[in-house]
């Protein structure tokens, strides 16, 4: 028996090590499951379609390439403390609680019209967890986040570099800007007036005096980087916004944000989102191998013919917005009712838009007890916003 009691203790050991590891591969699985996903289906295509040069062709070089120069761009940016440092100097002359959620709301809205709804959620969100609790009750609190978040996802669809899918869609199938920005800036104005009219159900109060005056007092405002840096970053994103616009090669821009990052900041390179980058290039190979087979070819090209619009909607309700873009592109040519389904379809779902995802997990770390009405809140929003521009979009003839 004595000789037994140190088996027992290193085996039971061991089943502890296998189950905290089995938990660990689950976690990570579970935290990258789209791009597990993605890679399992691109595999499977390949038994259908074995592996040749012809993969080569699928790959979508200057979107990977103008995608990762913007999150190494747009992640300096953040670090910067650009957004940060303006946001926290404007909260200080506000006076009302409506005026506070409007500017945290707008914030969002048309910041991540340039550095990706997710970034805007990422850099306002926190903000809103920390100015709101003194002057806002906890339902106030998750209107303003679930009003931040429609912020996010309307005002990055208005332009190529808002989100993921947009610049897919933009150079998959070469639009031209003025065409781009002509077909959404409707849709833009429109959301801009459902979000004013939506902050009319926080009240006008304002805010305390002695609230005001501790913020004032606070010496924790955000510093910015050196001029210099700020400048770097700024001709990088410029460089950028070249390469979207057509004006200059990607591969100059590639070239140039990459070495010039090596040399002053290599750190920035961690800001890629490289799982959405694999993501990407697994429904690629997924794509461009089914597009070889002729029978689910024509599957999916009969079912979207003139259903564009409703599929991408219905798709990025499932499996989220960016991979529904990818996933029917290789299907259809009708460019403008695949953007906008995709792009409206990133309301609905908290799955519609993964950058819904970003707040609603702040939301509830900060209140787990709030988690249902966050949920209830933001379906409900999500929906009469959803229906509001499918209406719009059924008037310029994109049917359903």
């Amino acid at each position: 028996r004595s000789s037994c009691r140190p088996r027992c203790a290193v085996r039971t050991g061991s089943n502890s090590n296998e189950g905290h590891s089995m938990k660990s591969i689950g976690s990570i699985i579970k935290e990258n499951l789209v791009l597990f996903l993605a890679v399992a289906a691109a595999l499977a295509s390949m038994t259908a379609v074995p592996p040749s040069a012809a993969y080569a062709g699928y790959i979508n070089m200057p979107v990977l390439a103008i995608l990762f120069c913007l999150m190494v761009v747009i992640g300096g940016v953040r670090e910067s403390g650009v957004f940060s440092a303006v946001l926290a100097r404007l909260l200080l002359r506000l006076g009302t609680m409506r005026q506070l959620a409007a500017v945290l709301v707008f914030a969002c809205f048309f910041v991540s019209m340039w550095v990706t709804n997710d970034v805007a959620l990422l850099t306002f969100v926190p903000f809103s967890l920390m100015a709101l609790p003194k002057v806002a009750s906890e339902e106030q609190m998750a209107l303003v986040i679930v009003l931040q978040t429609l912020a996010a996802n309307l005002g990055s669809m208005c332009t190529p570099v808002g989100n993921p899918q947009n610049l897919y869609l933009y150079f998959y199938y070469a639009m031209d800007l003025p065409s781009f920005l002509t077909l959404l800036l409707p849709y833009t104005l429109v959301s801009f007036l459902l979000l004013t009219l939506s902050l009319f159900r926080l009240p006008g109060t304002p805010i305390p005096i002695s609230v005001r005056l501790a913020a004032r007092r606070t010496r924790n405002l955000p510093v910015l980087a050196p001029s210099r840096q700020l400048w770097i970053l700024g001709g990088m994103f410029f460089l950028s916004l070249l390469a979207v616009a057509h004006v200059l090669d990607y591969r100059l821009a590639l070239a140039f944000v990459v070495v010039v990052t090596a040399l002053t900041r290599p750190r920035y390179f961690r800001y890629a989102d490289y799982r959405l980058l694999g993501t990407f290039v697994a429904f690629f190979i997924l794509v461009g191998n089914m597009s070889q087979m002729p029978g689910f070819r024509d599957l999916l090209t009969g079912y979207l013919d003139g259903h564009e619009f409703f599929m991408a909607l219905l798709a990025s309700q499932v499996i989220s917005n960016v991979p529904a873009a990818v996933l029917l592109s290789g299907f259809t040519d009708e460019a403008a009712a695949l953007l906008l389904g995709t792009d409206i379809g990133g309301l609905g779902t908290l799955v519609a838009s993964m950058a819904s995802l970003i707040s609603y997990g702040m939301y509830v770390r900060s209140y787990p007890r709030q988690q249902g009405r966050y949920l209830k809140l933001f379906g409900l929003l999500n929906l009469a916003y959803l229906l509001v521009l499918v209406l719009i979009a059924w008037l310029y003839g994109f049917g359903v």
